[in-house]
C-alpha cells in the first residue's frame, strides 16, 4: 500500500478552496497529573478547543473547507441543522458572520434542555442567527437526516423566496448531503492529522492512539485517512455520544472512503480500522449523569482542563476506563482531542449540579 509524503499531501489539500477562520498548530501536551495518577499510559491532549472561532472547537477545522466551498458557489446564507445546544451550530453561525454570510439554524430539542437564550443559543442570538426549534421524536438519539434535510429543504425554499442564495450543510458537516458534494469536513481533519504528525514526530511522541468523541464521523474518518495516508500504526478509537456502534460504523466508513477518494489517494480501509466504543452513551445523547458531571469536575480540579458536558466528558469517561480495563499498555501513548463545546456547560450547569455531591 502507497505510503504519502507530508509534502505530497499538503499539495492535495491546496487544491480545495479554504476561508481561513483559525489559528493553527492548537497545542498539544502531556496531561501529567493524570497520567500520573493513572501509573501509565502517557496521555497527551491536543485542545482543538483552543481554535480561536467562538470559544473554539473541532467544527472549526471543517468549516474553513465548508466555507471556501459555500463562497465559491455564491452563498449568501448557509443553512444547517442540529442540536439545541450543538457546538457545531454555534461554530456554523459565527464562521457564516465572519464570511459575511447570513447563518439559518434548525435546532432540535434532541435532549431535555430549556428552550432559553443560555449556552450556545445565547450566543447565536449575539450572531443574530435565525433559529427554528423543533421537537424531535426520540430523545436521546441523532436525527434522522433525511428527515432533517427535509425541514432543511423547507427552510430553504422560503429563504430563496425573499431572494437569497442557501447553501445547505449536514449536521457536523461530516456527511455529503445537501450542497455538500465532497467529505469537507472529514478534510479538516485529515489536514488535523498532518499538524498532529508534525509536532509528535519530532518529539518522538507519536501516539499509538488517538481518543476522540466521535458524534457525526467526519472527525474519527479524516483522522484515519490521515493515519492511512501517512503509514502511521497509531489507531484512531471514536467513543460514540449519540448512536450506537452498529448504526455510526457505516457511516464513519463511508466518510472515509469518500475522503480517499476526493483526495485521490489509492489506500484500502478496513472494517478493523474502524474502531467504535459506544459502552458510554449512558442515558443517551446530551443526557447528564453523575458520572458526566463527576468527569467534569475530576478534570476541571486535576488538570485545570474544562470538558463539556455532550461530547468530551463522555470520551474521557471511555477513554479512563479503557486504561482501567487495560485495553492499552502502560507504555502505550494516548493522544486525547478535545473537540470543544465548553458553552453548553453554561446550558446544563443545573443538571450537572444535581448530579455532583451536594448538588
Amino acid at each position: 500500500m502507497k505510503v504519502y509524503t507530508l509534502g505530497d499531501l499538503r499539495e492535495q489539500i491546496k487544491s480545495f478552496p479554504l476561508f481561513e477562520l483559525i489559528s493553527t498548530p492548537t497545542p498539544l501536551y502531556s496531561l501529567e497529573k493524570l497520567s500520573n495518577e493513572l501509573g501509565g499510559p502517557k496521555i497527551l491532549i491536543k485542545r482543538d478547543d483552543l481554535t480561536g472561532l467562538a470559544f473554539g472547537g473541532n467544527k472549526s477545522r471543517k468549516l474553513e473547507f465548508i466555507l471556501g466551498d459555500a463562497l465559491k458557489k455564491g452563498a449568501d446564507t448557509v443553512l444547517t441543522w442540529g442540536a439545541l445546544q450543538s457546538n457545531w451550530c454555534l461554530q456554523t453561525a459565527a464562521a457564516a458572520r465572519k464570511a459575511g454570510l447570513r447563518p439559518v439554524l434548525l435546532l432540535f430539542k434532541t435532549y431535555d434542555v430549556p428552550a432559553i437564550y443560555t449556552g450556545n443559543v445565547f450566543l447565536e442570538y449575539l450572531l443574530e442567527a435565525r433559529m427554528e426549534i423543533r421537537e424531535t421524536e426520540e430523545k436521546g438519539k441523532s436525527v434522522n437526516q433525511d428527515k432533517a434535510f427535509e425541514l432543511l429543504e423547507e427552510l430553504a425554499a422560503r429563504e430563496r423566496a425573499k431572494g437569497y442564495h442557501p447553501y445547505l450543510v449536514s449536521v457536523g458537516g461530516s456527511a455529503c448531503g445537501g450542497h455538500l458534494e465532497q467529505p469537507l469536513g472529514a478534510l479538516g481533519y485529515f489536514q488535523a492529522m498532518l499538524e498532529i504528525y508534525e509536532q509528535t514526530a519530532k518529539a518522538a511522541d507519536l501516539p499509538d492512539y488517538i481518543v476522540i468523541a466521535s458524534g457525526s464521523g467526519g472527525t474519527q474518518a479524516g483522522l484515519i485517512a490521515g493515519v492511512k495516508a501517512l503509514g502511521l500504526k497509531t489507531r484512531v478509537i471514536g467513543i460514540c455520544v449519540s448512536d450506537k456502534k452498529e448504526e455510526f460504523f457505516p457511516i464513519v466508513k463511508q466518510v472515509t472512503m469518500e475522503l480517499l477518494t476526493t483526495l485521490g489517494l489509492d489506500l484500502q480501509i478496513d472494517d478493523d480500522d474502524i474502531i467504535l466504543f459506544d459502552d458510554y452513551l449512558g442515558a443517551g445523547y446530551g443526557q447528564i449523569t453523575a458520572e458526566t458531571a463527576g468527569v467534569i469536575r475530576n478534570l476541571f480540579k486535576k488538570e485545570a482542563l474544562v470538558l463539556d458536558p455532550v461530547y468530551t466528558a463522555k470520551a474521557m469517561i471511555g477513554l479512563l476506563d479503557l486504561v482501567e480495563r487495560h485495553y492499552f499498555s502502560s507504555k502505550d501513548r494516548l493522544l486525547f482531542v478535545h473537540t470543544g463545546g465548553t458553552p453548553a456547560l453554561f446550558a446544563l450547569q443545573d443538571y450537572i449540579m444535581s448530579c455532583l455531591p451536594g448538588g
